[in-house]
């Protein structure tokens, strides 16, 4: 996933011109069963005796636009009704990503031999498919907003999963031409922790690997849940600032963004959890500064590696406590073999990680003999 798009906490990535925009459904409301999935909100997963009805919800933050597609067996007799959605034959032998979110799913799934092509290479952290890369057998790209269309339809791959901001990208639309179909993913807009990493479930059924899917989920929501017990009885929540100056604007989280919700799990008092959205806050620095001066943590100061590094950017963060402290703290640094953020690709589908890694730095007597996963403390 390019660098940009994820450094805006949450407004990760960009698009594709998939399955058939959904017309009226009545069709398929009166005979869908109930949805597999149980946290995220970007998609529903029905399951039928030899096939499944995929719907994308969510693929981009505030879309109207809804995605639907029927997963069949080989033999599968599909409704009529469904006829009018785009087709994937499962389970698929090859696979092209655009996300590094992607990635993940398939080391667990055991299916990285899959993935014949991607956009950004050098973004992937994951070392099985590092092994792959250096081998010659994963294809570059381009990038996500600008890819290759011309090796993407030589490679052939049996789906193209990836993602958008909105609704304009033409290539999606020719790649999609050419036969290969296109799957969003909106993974990237799940505030729900544990909703981001049910993603998985659908790389589950593409692949043919349902209850290896469904265990892996279900291992990561009870560990996430015993950790939350964990600090369940915690009397005293320390005050958190987070985000960092852009220009001349400071971006740190809404209350209900992942990030909030990430704080509030790990009982911290983020100075700014009573705001109501789901992105970010546009502030000034005399804002921040006069509300978060004696922050005793400063959780994901942005892209710097280093108390230097924020010393250089702008001298003036030198007057927040935390600073101060050396109460800094980042998952900026921790990276892959060729620069690609580890956080980024791997965090979405072990929201037990980070929240271990955040109780372990606000409540160190919690978890003493934790060794953080992604978060870093700034020198």
């Amino acid at each position: 996933m390019k660098k940009i798009a994820f450094y805006l906490l949450g407004c990760m990535t960009l698009l594709l011109f998939v399955a058939c925009k959904d017309k009226p459904t009545a069709a398929i409301e009166q005979v869908t069963q109930q949805s597999l999935i149980t946290y995220a909100k970007g998609f529903t997963l029905a399951s039928y005796d030899d096939f499944y009805v995929v719907r994308i919800t969510q693929p981009w933050v505030g879309a109207k636009e809804q995605f639907t597609y029927v997963l069949k067996r080989e033999q599968a007799q599909v409704p009529d009704s469904l006829l009018q959605y785009t087709q994937v034959q499962i389970p698929i032998q090859t696979i092209a990503c655009t996300s590094t979110t992607h990635i993940p799913a398939l080391d667990v799934l055991d299916k990285v031999s899959s993935l014949i092509g991607f956009a950004g290479l050098d973004y992937i952290s994951t070392q099985s498919v590092r092994d792959r890369i250096e081998q010659g057998s994963v294809q570059e790209l381009g990038q996500n907003e600008a890819l290759n269309v011309e090796t993407l339809i030589d490679l052939q791959p049996d789906v193209l999963m990836t993602f958008a901001m909105d609704h304009s990208n033409k290539a999606l639309q020719t790649i999609e031409q050419a036969g290969i179909p296109v799957l969003y993913n909106g993974d990237w807009t799940e505030q729900n922790p544990l909703g981001k990493a049910e993603w998985i479930k659908l790389f589950g059924v593409l692949f043919d690997r349902e209850a290896e899917a469904n265990q892996f989920f279900n291992q990561i929501v009870k560990d996430y849940t015993l950790t939350l017990q964990v600090v369940e009885n915690i009397e005293i929540q320390p005050t958190v600032l987070s985000g960092v100056m852009y220009g001349d604007i400071w971006y740190l989280p809404e209350g209900n963004s992942w990030a909030g919700i990430y704080f509030q799990d790990a009982q911290a008092n983020y100075l700014w959890k009573e705001t109501q959205g789901t992105g970010s806050l546009s502030l000034s620095f005399e804002q921040v500064l006069e509300k978060a001066q004696q922050a005793e943590y400063w959780i994901n100061p942005g892209h710097y590696e280093s108390l230097a590094d924020l010393d250089a950017a702008n001298p003036h963060y030198k007057e927040f406590d935390a600073f101060k402290n050396k109460r800094v703290y980042s998952f900026a640094s921790t990276k892959g073999s060729t620069g690609g953020s580890l956080f980024y690709e791997l965090g979405a589908l072990r929201p037990d990680l980070v929240l271990k890694d955040l109780i372990h730095i606000l409540h160190p007597t919690v978890l003493p003999n934790y060794q953080p996963y992604f978060y870093r403390q700034l020198k």
